[in-house]
């Protein structure tokens, strides 16, 4: 049956397959180099196919580097910042231009001379600071940004009580301010609320946990000693509010993982739970609960509250990282210096501008990457981002790059000029992990292997010879002096 037999050629100039039909799946690569290969009184008995889509994978992602047409490019418009991002799936770059008013590519070429190297902070003596933040587990420990960072119970608005109890950030500090409300039966209660936090533990052994809390004092006729618990669970704390009980809001690990507080003479405790082994669990939620019981023959409301401040979920064992100078985070002064520079070709249009040829030997060895205005980039890894010279600014980017193709399922597929290459490549790689292959039968393998690749290169080159003749007329051009 034909490739071809079910699909019109109205339904092809419609549809948006354009140009499709040169490529072969690799899912179907997979299929026919299991007819080819594998089975009874073939070259590979038997094999998974799991293991077969692997070393398709790996032939796929390696054919794309040298052998297949790279077809992948993205298009900006150069912000002031004068950055741009890599793409997601960007291995290496074939080109880098930007493009003028008549659409023709000016190739832009790299500058080995600057970078944006990390910037290390420094004290007034040139001595290293180090970043005590690299420990921390947490977000918004000292709660300077609000609730950013955290969850919360919120307030007992929906429970019958004229002053409802809320959890919020007073002045920098986590207060539970805590009033009387009563029940459908009569009886007298004030809500238990929550604040929490999720931590991501993975990779870690052990933490240390550390805060100040102050829990209200007893008032006689009132209410009893404030209760605040704060520690590790595996579940997040409650997002309801409820009605006393600290249990209701979440299950701590164990009792080695919290601790209750409750001085009540108004003063601040210092908690402390060291190494504490964490090494099971992938993600914590660090809990703090309030609580404060009213007198059950109380007639009159009141207002109590417990805090809670310098909140810290630390890893001991972590190794101590430099600290980047306040301002200098993501960029460095030295590419900070480099965008701000006017680069000295935007004031040289032609290279027989006549103050050069006072000088005889001034341009005598000019490096070629520097005689041109187009402008310059370098590529940033530690960031991911392309920084280009101030004369790019505000133009439209090109940026034509190498993929391993193994991005989508959509760009897993291989050129029919290169299918017979994808075989031998894969065949080779199968036998190479296999054991009790001998050294002949490899050898001949990667020989084989070799030719089919050498042989999709020079069909995939796409050389024409009208083309190739036309481009040979050109060099027979007489030159005259």
């Amino acid at each position: 049956m034909g490739l071809l037999d079910g699909i019109s050629k109205k339904d092809y100039y419609e549809g948006q397959d354009l140009g499709n039909y040169q490529f072969v799946s690799l899912d179907n690569i997979i299929t026919q180099f299991q007819i080819m290969y594998v089975g009874e009184d073939k070259v590979i008995p038997k094999i998974k196919r799991a293991d077969i889509a692997f070393h398709a994978q790996r032939a796929l992602a390696e054919l794309s580097f040298d052998t297949f047409k790279s077809v992948k490019s993205q298009q900006i418009e150069l912000p002031p910042s004068l950055t741009m991002s890599l793409p997601h799936d960007y291995v290496n770059y074939t080109k880098i231009s930007w493009s003028d008013n008549a659409g023709i590519k000016r190739p832009l070429y790299p500058t080995k001379h600057t970078s944006n190297p990390f910037q290390v902070n420094q004290d007034a003596s040139g001595a290293y600071e180090f970043m005590a933040y690299q420990y921390e587990l947490l977000t918004n420990g000292n709660f300077y940004q609000g609730n950013y960072g955290w969850s919360s119970s919120g307030s007992d608005t929906t429970l019958p009580t004229t002053s409802p109890s809320f959890a919020s950030i007073v002045d920098g500090v986590l207060t539970f301010e805590h009033h009387l409300h009563t029940n459908a039966n009569g009886s007298n209660y004030s809500a238990a609320l929550a604040f929490w936090q999720e931590i991501d533990v993975s990779g870690v052994s052990e933490i240390n946990i550390s805060a100040d809390v102050v829990s209200a004092a007893s008032v006689a006729g009132q209410h009893q000693i404030g209760v605040v618990r704060i520690g590790l669970s595996e579940q997040p704390g409650d997002n309801q509010v409820t009605f006393g009980s600290l249990n209701s809001s979440s299950s701590y690990i164990s009792s080695d993982y919290y601790e209750s507080i409750t001085n009540g003479n108004g003063t601040t405790t210092a908690v402390e739970l060291n190494e504490l082994d964490v090494s099971e669990y992938e993600t914590l939620y660090l809990v703090i609960q309030s609580s404060i019981s009213p007198l059950q023959d109380i007639a009159t409301g009141f207002t109590a509250k417990n805090t809670v401040d310098n909140v810290s979920v630390s890893n001991p064992n972590a190794v101590a990282e430099f600290s980047p100078e306040p301002g200098f985070e993501v960029n460095s002064s030295t590419w900070e210096n480099y965008k701000s520079h006017t680069p000295s070709e935007d004031s040289i249009q032609d290279y027989k501008y006549e103050q050069h040829w006072l000088n005889p030997n001034e341009r005598y060895g000019l490096d070629p990457q520097h005689a041109q205005i187009n402008g310059s980039f370098y590529i940033d890894d530690r960031l991911g981002r392309i920084h280009f010279s101030s004369n790019v600014s505000g133009k439209t980017v090109i940026l034509d790059y190498i993929s391993d193709s193994l991005g989508t399922d959509g760009e897993m597929q291989v050129h029919k000029l290169a299918e017979d290459a994808m075989y031998k490549h894969m065949l080779c790689d199968i036998m190479s992990a296999r054991a009790n292959v001998g050294r002949g039968q490899l050898a001949y393998y990667k020989k084989d292997k070799f030719a089919a690749v050498r042989k999709a290169k020079l069909r995939l080159s796409n050389i024409k010879l009208e083309e190739l003749t036309q481009i040979l007329r050109g060099q027979s051009k007489q030159i005259k002096h």
